[in-house]
C-alpha cells in the first residue's frame, strides 16, 4: 500500500492488488517511512508473500527489487518450483558513497530487528539466484556479468508512452503556476533528493542567467530527502535566484499536468549525480524536447553526445550551464537535438517494443526452467 490509498483498482484494464507492509525497525518516524515509500524501502510483507503462496496459476514471478521483499518472492520460487527474474534498476554495485549515505539516513537513531529474517529469507542471494537477472542500465548490466558470469543477465531499457507524452497544454500550466509565456524554461523531473542533484541545477542556474536573464528553473519530484529539499531552496534564496525557481513537490504518474509540464518547458536537463537509465529523457524526447544530461550510469549506453543530446559532467556547473546556454540561444541545435531525441524514441523506445522483448525472456526462462526439471 506505499504511496496509494486504495488497495484494488484498475490500472489501464490490469487490476491490480496491495499489500500490508512495514519497515523492521524500531523507533522510524513518520517522515522517514515516507521517504523510504517513495525511494522503495527494504520493507517486509508477509500477506504478499502468503498470497505468493496461494495465488493458484502461477508460472513465473518477477522481481523489481531485492532484499527482504526479494527474498519472500525468491522462497515462494523455490517451494513452488517455478522461475523467477529480477529487474535492476541501480543501487545493487553502482551506487556512489554519497547517494549510499543519503538512502540509509532515514533509518538514523533507529534499530533494526529484521536482520534475521533477511537471512531466513536468503535476501542476498536474490540475485545469484534468479533465472535472469534484467538491468536497465547498460553499465549496472556490465557489472553484474561480471560479477556472475555463468548468470543469465539481460540489459532491457525502460520504454516509454510515446503518443502520451505527444501533446500536452503549455499555456494552461504556465499560468497554473505563474511562469510566463516569454521566458524560457528549463525543466528537471525527477524525486528531490541528492541523487537527482536538483542543487547542482540551482546553481548552474546563476551562471546561466549571466547569458540568459530571463531564464526560469522548474523543479517537479516527489521529496524522498526533506533536508536536500530545504537545502535547495536556501541556496536559490542565498544565490539571488529564488524568483526564478519553481518546486512543485511531485505531479501524481497519471495526471495530465506531468505531460503539461514537459510541453511547458523549453528544455529538459537531467543533471543526476548518478543514474542507472533515465526514463525522463525517454519522455522528454517524446514530447519534442532538447535535452542536456549528465554524463553518468546508463545515460551514455543510449543517448549520444551532441546529436540526440548535450552531454556534461555534473560535477562541473560551468559545464551544464554551458550546455543549457548552447540549446537555448541556439534553437537550430536545440530543434535538432529534439527532432534526433524524438525518432529515438519512438523508434527504439516504445513500451510496445519492450513489451516484446520481455515476454520473450519470460518465455526463454520458462522452458529452460521446464527443461532443468526435466532433466
Amino acid at each position: 500500500m506505499a504511496l496509494a490509498k486504495v488497495r484494488e483498482e484498475q490500472i489501464d484494464g490490469i487490476p491490480v492488488h496491495r499489500f500490508s507492509y512495514c519497515y523492521p525497525w524500531w523507533g522510524l518516524s513518520e517522515d522517514a517511512k515516507l521517504q523510504m515509500d517513495r525511494k522503495g524501502g527494504n520493507l517486509i510483507s508477509l500477506s504478499l508473500m502468503n498470497a505468493l503462496r496461494k495465488e493458484p496459476e502461477l508460472d513465473i514471478i518477477h522481481l523489481h527489487t531485492f532484499k527482504r521483499l526479494g527474498g519472500s518472492a525468491r522462497v515462494v520460487a523455490r517451494r513452488r518450483n517455478i522461475p523467477y527474474v529480477v529487474t535492476l534498476h541501480g543501487g545493487l554495485f553502482d551506487v556512489p558513497d554519497e547517494e549510499f549515505a543519503s538512502v540509509v539516513s532515514p533509518f538514523k537513531g533507529s534499530f533494526e530487528w529484521g536482520k534475521p529474517l533477511g537471512v531466513l529469507l536468503g535476501s542476498r542471494q536474490v540475485v545469484p539466484d534468479a533465472d535472469a537477472v534484467i538491468c536497465v542500465g547498460q553499465s549496472e548490466c556490465d557489472q553484474v556479468r561480471k560479477r556472475y558470469p555463468y548468470q543469465r543477465v539481460e540489459h532491457l531499457p525502460n520504454g516509454v508512452d510515446v503518443n502520451r507524452f505527444a501533446e500536452g497544454d503549455r499555456t494552461a500550466f504556465r499560468a497554473a503556476h505563474g511562469i510566463p509565456e516569454h521566458a524560457q524554461l528549463v525543466l528537471v523531473m525527477g524525486r528531490i533528493d541528492h541523487q537527482k542533484n536538483q542543487l547542482g541545477a540551482v546553481q548552474a542556474l546563476v551562471e546561466i542567467r549571466k547569458q540568459l536573464p530571463d531564464v526560469y528553473l522548474l523543479l517537479i519530484g516527489h521529496v524522498t530527502n526533506t533536508p536536500y529539499m530545504e537545502k535547495v531552496v536556501q541556496t536559490a534564496q542565498q544565490l539571488g535566484v529564488a524568483d526564478r525557481v519553481v518546486l512543485i513537490p511531485g505531479i501524481d504518474s497519471h495526471s495530465p499536468d506531468l505531460v503539461n509540464a514537459y510541453h511547458a518547458a523549453d528544455m529538459f536537463l537531467l543533471p543526476s549525480i548518478h543514474e542507472p537509465f533515465g526514463i525522463v529523457i525517454l519522455e522528454a524526447w517524446a514530447a519534442g524536447l532538447p535535452v542536456a544530461a549528465a554524463r553518468v550510469g546508463g545515460v551514455p549506453s543510449f543517448v549520444k553526445h551532441e546529436h540526440d543530446a548535450l552531454l556534461f559532467d555534473p560535477t562541473d556547473t560551468q559545464a551544464m550551464a554551458q550546455a543549457v546556454c548552447d540549446v537555448l540561444m541556439h534553437p537550430t541545435i536545440g530543434q535538432a537535438l529534439a527532432e534526433k531525441g524524438r525518432h529515438k524514441a519512438q523508434g527504439h523506445y516504445s513500451w510496445e517494443m519492450i513489451t516484446k522483448r520481455l515476454v520473450g525472456i519470460y518465455e526463454d526462462v520458462k522452458a529452460a526452467h521446464r527443461k532443468k526439471v526435466h532433466a
